[in-house]
């Protein structure tokens, strides 16, 4: 199943968004899993100076508009996915489905096409 994942500023202001495909029942963790293999394998289908993602690679600056890399190169997405996993345990974003924060990453989601589902950065995220 389809589904638009949004990116939102604590203040509640949206930032971005990335559809991704979902299955109907799906972990935290799997879910963030998800979206950041999606994000990775877009940036290294034609890779660019810039990365547009949850975590920040390692190797990259932020600005604006994203993730600014020294020169365009692949990502791992795995690195990137322990990453914003680790991020979610130290507070470095939370989730919320339907307006309810999402607290354990091993928690149940059951989703559909019109579940609401937004990422809430509360500071910038450094991955691998």
């Amino acid at each position: 199943m389809l589904m638009t994942v949004r990116d939102e500023t604590a203040a509640g202001r949206a930032v971005g968004s990335i559809v991704l495909d979902v299955p109907g029942t799906v972990t935290l963790r799997e879910l963030i899993r998800l979206r950041v293999r999606e994000e990775v394998a877009r940036h290294n289908a034609a890779p660019t100076e810039r990365f547009q993602g949850l975590v920040r690679p390692t190797e990259a600056e932020e600005d604006l508009n994203g993730y600014r890399m020294r020169t365009p190169m692949r990502i791992d997405w795995e690195r990137q996915a322990d990453a914003a996993v680790t991020a979610f345990e130290r507070n470095g974003f939370f989730v919320l489905v339907a307006d309810q924060q999402v607290e354990e990453l091993d928690e149940e989601l059951t989703l559909n096409e019109a579940a609401d589902v937004a990422f809430v950065r509360l500071m910038p995220l450094v991955g691998g």
